[in-house]
């Protein structure tokens, strides 16, 4: 991963900063072999994990909030409550929206008696138009009187039209506002727990569109999630399906059980313009089994297991360790010996595990695979029972020259360095 590439070049550079006097002091007391611990290379089980932090919180849940502004009257539910769908949650101050729809009402009628007057004047004005047009015909009617009786028609159906089109307006307004009373009663949209109330009775619920004035927050909690934050250097190792452990702070010495189920498709920023700025992408992990007591909010930590082999060739995470060409050159050896059998990568760097030949400390190139916390996955460049250095870690990291004399700790070997400096991608 390349924040554990970022820890091998910084952990190169210490080498090579003190390259040049380490070496100068060894080659000075070089005739006194180094103390080191080794161990045989063997298969084992390496599991590699991606950590990550974050909080717990249901898989549904939904924020009730109101969709008109109105004083709480009645709030029927308390903290913790189990509620069924469909259950009363909340009744807002109705006086206001029963006085829109009273008025709305009338309003109604009024064009509606309103319509039937010039649906009646439009008929007179019809017949007296028809009437016209029988007296033209047989020349009992002067054209003017006729044009006349026809346009007070026409003014009488455009009437019409207008006043049915205020009665519709009228319906409109009374349905918005038998609506807006409606939402002065607010149900449960789904049975769970009242998991947060925000709100008390005789407190002002802000109806809004744009920002939600939350009342309460419904939630299943049988069927919880851990959102947690992974950092954007080791977001492309995590997918879909993988299996994850989970500790939550409050849930002592219990480790839950989840499964990777959503990934963001985008990048959260914490800290921006400070120093501390951080780049993650949020997942969602769907915790199997959650306890009982397990609570919305609680803190909680995740290992998601990327990558893992049962019977990897490893060895311990510090034997791994980085050395330029010009340190792996051995006395009496030239520098093309050293190019010949060893290959740099792009920044001048070597990989390498020290092996014992003989009471030598020998390098040898390696190519690294998977890492768990304490061991690291050897691909290439070492054979099972081949014996390697395993400490310490300032002679691996730093001391421990190609082809030095070493004698061996008998004490059991000990993992004393930092994790994550020797594995890279």
């Amino acid at each position: 991963m390349k924040m554990k590439r970022k820890y091998l070049l910084i952990g190169a550079a210490i080498v090579v900063a003190g390259g040049i006097t380490g070496g100068l002091v060894l080659r000075g007391r070089s005739h006194k072999p180094l103390e080191v611990q080794t161990s045989k290379v063997d298969r084992q089980k390496i599991v590699q994990k991606v950590s990550a932090t974050g909080k717990i919180q249901p898989k549904t849940q939904v924020k009730i909030s109101a969709d008109v502004s109105g004083k709480i009257k009645k709030l029927c539910v308390i903290e913790g409550q189990w509620v069924e769908k469909g259950a009363l949650l909340v009744e807002l101050d109705r006086e206001r929206f029963l006085a829109a729809v009273e008025s709305g009402e009338a309003t109604v009628r009024s064009a509606q008696a309103n319509a039937t007057l010039v649906r009646h004047n439009m008929e007179r004005a019809e017949k007296e138009f028809n009437r016209s047009e029988g007296l033209l015909a047989q020349g009992l009617e002067s054209q003017a009187i006729f044009d006349a009786k026809k346009a007070d028609l026409q003014v009488e159906r455009a009437r019409l039209d207008s006043v049915l089109d205020q009665v519709e307006q009228a319906k409109a307004a009374l349905k918005q506002a038998r609506d807006d009373l409606s939402k002065t009663t607010i149900y449960a949209p789904m049975a769970g727990t009242i998991s947060e109330l925000s709100k008390e009775q005789g407190e002002i619920a802000l109806g809004s569109q744009f920002q939600a004035d939350v009342i309460l927050v419904i939630a299943d909690l049988s069927d919880m999630e851990a959102q947690v934050n992974v950092d954007e250097n080791d977001i492309v190792s995590i997918a879909a399906g993988q299996q994850a452990e989970i500790e939550v702070d409050a849930l002592l010495d219990q480790k839950l059980k989840g499964v990777v189920y959503e990934i963001a498709s985008s990048a959260r920023a914490a800290g921006t313009g400070s120093s501390d700025q951080k780049t993650g992408f949020d997942i969602k992990i769907a915790i199997t089994a959650p306890p009982a007591t397990l609570r919305p909010g609680m803190t909680a930590s995740a290992d998601i297991i990327t990558k893992s082999n049962d019977s990897a060739l490893g060895v311990p995470l510090q034997s791994v360790a980085v050395r330029t060409l010009d340190q792996l050159t051995t006395k009496g050896q030239n520098r093309q010996d050293t190019e010949k059998r060893y290959q740099a990568d792009a920044d001048g760097f070597v990989e390498i595990v020290f092996c014992i030949d003989k009471g030598k400390a020998v390098a040898r190139q390696v190519k690294t695979g998977i890492q768990s916390d304490d061991f690291i996955e050897i691909l290439d460049g070492l054979a099972e029972g081949n014996e390697v250095v395993t400490g310490s870690y300032r002679a691996i990291s730093r001391d421990l020259e190609n082809g030095a004399l070493v004698t061996i700790d008998k004490n059991p070997a000990k993992i004393d360095g930092p994790k994550a400096t020797a594995h890279r991608e």
